[in-house]
Parts: structure tokens; sequence; C-alpha cells
């Protein structure tokens, strides 16, 4: 007897079909699985097995093939035991014909009949929902996950079925089957009382740059003395974005159901990641077979932050550049290519030498060479991707016990209203506008013209640098309320990009 169902393997971010076969046929009692399996799916002979005994079900001293289609694709974990033991249930007759029919599963089977969650929820109800699929059968964990597309609007014709026992099965198709629903989460930046950046003093040039990588998602450099307030800034800069859309809200909630992180309930919220310094280059832009995300894209859409950036490999660094420039990730092994996302706002913090005063303070330590050597793990081809560079300082005694700075809240209405025309001209933030649309919607005065010319000239930019100081410029202008680009927002766009290479 023969019998299949349908059932998804992720691949990066994204679930690929999978139909699970299982034939039942005479013979010595053995249990096969085939389709390349790894060693997570090798074992649900032993799980399945353990899992239809202790759930009143009889497992079949027959000869077992369960086959996961398409073969050349490879399957790993344990999200295919629930599809494997409803196949086999219902080849050996003890699940009513057609009752998995139009059925999606996905869980993995605890001994005793029990159903975890596994990564994918979101992308695997995405998938179901694009191919008509009526139900998809998850653990009770799971379910919000797999809600989330219907609560969005990206998947309504789903039905979300959760199952807590391999024996409910038997509830499947009868109309008595369980099922749940997901209120549609509020898509706004979930502010933490104690991340306001009212908390950054003495620095209002670092503030300014802040506001400026915000409204337009620039990346930017911050260079400085350990203490000067540069991991505080960072870590506040989230509190000053504007809330995500429907679609990167999507994105986000997909990313983080498949790298594990299971969404919270009732908001979505940009991702802050900070990977220390020992980070492998697949670890920050993904990599494995099959390939999984990496920190730049559990970062997309949000802000990945470098502390340190001078104590990063030379060789991860340099996996930067790709992602910076095109805002994805192309993973490439024999059998398939992915593409994950990764559009993020890079912020790194760097000290200036290895001993952190800098090579001018009579406190520094370092040999020129030493310093030298520090200060070049940052290659100009990486620099050059970055829109702000700002040098800070330690701040005075008498600004650390002065007044607070101005609120997260009231920094992020500029930025909203930033953002807001960006999008109502272009349809995207200013630095993710290219050369053509740059020129047509970034229109220069004759003196701001001259500017960028003089800026070009002094400070030796290339071609990609004059294109970002211009994007700077643009954000500069909407901040300001401007529609045009003049002199002084050029000049205030140089001057981002001039600090870092004092």
């Amino acid at each position: 007897m023969l019998a299949s169902v349908r059932t998804y393997a992720l691949l990066g971010v994204e679930a690929r079909d999978v139909t699970v076969e299982v034939d039942v046929s005479s013979g010595l009692p053995s249990f096969a699985v085939v389709g390349l399996p790894d060693a997570a799916v090798r074992e649900s002979r032993e799980r399945v097995r353990a899992a239809i005994q202790n759930s009143g079900f009889e497992f079949p001293q027959t000869r077992i093939t369960a086959s996961l289609a398409p073969a050349d694709l490879r399957k790993a974990g344990p999200g295919f035991d629930l599809a494997i033991a409803a196949a086999l249930l219902g080849a050996n007759g003890q699940l009513p014909d057609g009752a998995l029919a139009e059925t999606a599963l996905a869980a993995e089977l605890a001994l005793d009949g029990a159903l975890r969650p596994v990564p994918g929820a979101v992308a695997m109800a995405e998938r179901a929902a694009r191919a008509g699929v009526r139900r998809i059968v998850v653990a009770p964990d799971s379910a919000y996950e797999a809600g989330l597309p219907a609560a969005v609007g990206a998947g309504a014709a789903t039905r979300v079925i959760p199952i807590e026992r391999l024996a409910d099965l038997r509830r499947i198709g009868t109309g008595e089957e369980p099922s749940f629903a997901v209120q549609p989460p509020r898509l706004d930046q979930v502010i933490d009382d104690r991340l306001d950046l009212a908390d950054l003093r003495g620095q209002p040039a670092l503030r300014d740059a802040l506001e400026v990588a915000a409204a337009g998602g620039h990346g930017m450099l911050i260079l400085g003395p350990p203490g000067a307030g540069k991991s505080l800034a960072a870590r506040r800069l989230p509190s000053i974005m504007p809330p995500p859309s429907e679609a990167e809200a999507m994105e986000i909630l997909r990313i983080a159901s498949a790298c594990g992180r299971r969404p919270e309930a009732g908001s979505v919220a940009r991702p802050f990641r900070a990977p220390h310094h020992t980070v492998s280059p697949a670890g920050l832009v993904g990599g494995g077979n099959p390939p999984r995300a990496g920190e730049v894209t559990m970062a997309h859409g949000g802000v990945l932050f470098l502390d340190e950036l001078g104590e990063f490999s030379r060789s991860a660094l340099e996996a930067l550049r790709q992602p910076l420039e095109d805002g994805s990730v192309t993973i490439t092994r024999v059998r398939h290519s992915v593409v994950l996302p990764c559009r993020f706002l890079l912020v790194a913090a760097s000290n200036p030498c290895p001993c952190g005063h800098g090579e001018d303070s009579p406190d520094c330590r370092c040999t020129p060479g030493a310093a030298r050597r520090y200060r070049n793990r940052i290659s100009g081809a990486l620099a050059d991707r970055i829109d702000l560079s700002i040098t800070v300082e330690q701040p005075s005694a008498e600004a650390l016990a002065g007044s607070e700075g101005e609120p997260s809240e009231r920094v992020r209405e500029r930025v909203i209203a930033a953002r807001h025309v960006a999008r109502r001209r272009q349809g995207c933030p200013n630095a993710e506008l290219g050369p053509a649309e740059l020129r047509r919607h970034a229109r220069l005065t004759r003196k701001s013209r001259a500017e960028l010319a003089a800026g070009h000239r002094r400070m030796g930019l290339s071609g990609r640098g004059h294109d970002r100081v211009l994007r700077v410029a643009r954000t500069v202008a909407d901040l300001r309320g401007c529609e045009q680009v003049e002199a002084d927002h050029v000049a205030a766009a140089l001057a981002f990009r001039r600090r870092g290479s004092e």
C-alpha cells in the first residue's frame, strides 16, 4: 500500500515543497528513508516508530520505504517526522482515505507522540497559501508563526491546525479538528525605555549622524576611544527608526522563524544584531549545506552592529562588501543556489588604535606599525561602501552631568517624516537609490553642484563615494524639509564622509 503527504524543507529562509511517499509492502521488517536525508532525518525512523506505538496505533512489522521527493534536494532537521508518520499510517490503513488530502504537515515528534515546533513555520505557511493548500498541521508552539501570513494578509486561504499529539491526526478532515487564528501584529517599533537616545550626552555630532542614518538608511562608522558612547549610541539607533511596512514585517517574521527565533506575539520590531568579533565569514553572511542564514540576514530590516571593528577578521569584513552593495547574499552549492535578503543598516564602531587612545594621545602605547595594521583591517573597498564616518572624543564631565538630550520619540518623528517624503517621491529610502534614480530625485542647484565638485577634488572621492555623498545630501535635505539639494546639504554630507579620513 502506498500513501503520500505534503510537507516542506527549509532552504535558507524559504520553504520548498517536499512530498513524503511511504510504501508498505511484504518482506522482512525494515524501515528505510531515502531522498538525501541528513542524520536527523534518518533518525526519524526511531522517533516515528516510538511515537506511533505510544499513540495507540499499530506499527506494521513489514518492509517500509519512505521517500522524500524531490530526491536531489538535501533534507535536514526533524521537521519531517509528522509527515512520515502520517503517510505511514495512511499507507497502513489506520487513517481514513483522503483524511490528509490538501493538507501539509510539519512538526517534530517526541517518543510519546507529542508534537514539537520546528523552524520556518512562517515560510511554510506562506508556501502552503501560494499552492492553495487548505490546511497546515503544526505543533501548538508553531501555531502563532504559521498563522502570521493569514493575519498580515499573505495567506488567508490556509487554515492553521495545531495538534498536541500524533493521535489527534484522527480528527483531521472530520470537521472536529482545532483551528487557530492570529490577530494582526502591531506594525510598530517596540521602544525599550532603557534605550532612549536621551541618554547620549555630550555628542551632538554623533546624534546628528544617527538621525541622518535612520532617516536615509545609511550605514555609519564611529571612530573614538573607549567610553566615548559608541556602543551606547548604536544600541539606541532602533529607537529612532520608523516602524516596518507590511512587506518588511513579513520578511522580518519569516527570517526570525527560519532562524529558530520565534516571533513575539503582538508587534513586529526591527531586529538588532551584534555578533562577537570572533564570528566566521559563514556566520556573518551565511553558508553551510544546506545553506543557512547569517547575521546579515538576521539583521534584515534592522541594525547590524559591529563593535570593535578592528578585531574582526579581514575575511569576515570583506564578505560584507556584496551585502552592503546589493542588499542580498547569494550562496551557491552544487545542487542549488539560495538568495538570502540582507538589507540592513550597518553601524560599526572602532577604536583609533589597539590601545584605544589614538596615536596623537600621550597615553597611546601602540607602535606606528601596530596602529597602521589595526586601521588596515578595514579595506578601502569596504570603507567606500559606508556612507557616514564620524570621529568622537570623550565627553567632558560637564556634558555628562548636564541635562538629558532630545528623547528618541521626538527624533523619531522627524525621521518618520523624512522617510515618508522619500517613499512618496521615489518609493524607497535614499540609501537604496540607483544611479539613474539618484540623479532624477537629487537635483542639484548651481551652488550645490560646485560644492560637490570641490569636495570630490579635495577628498579624492571614487564614483561610488560621489554617489553616496549625494544620497546623504538628499537625506539631509529631506530632514530639513527642502525639495532641492542645496549647497549646505552637500557640505554636511561631505563633512560626514571626511571625518573618518582625518
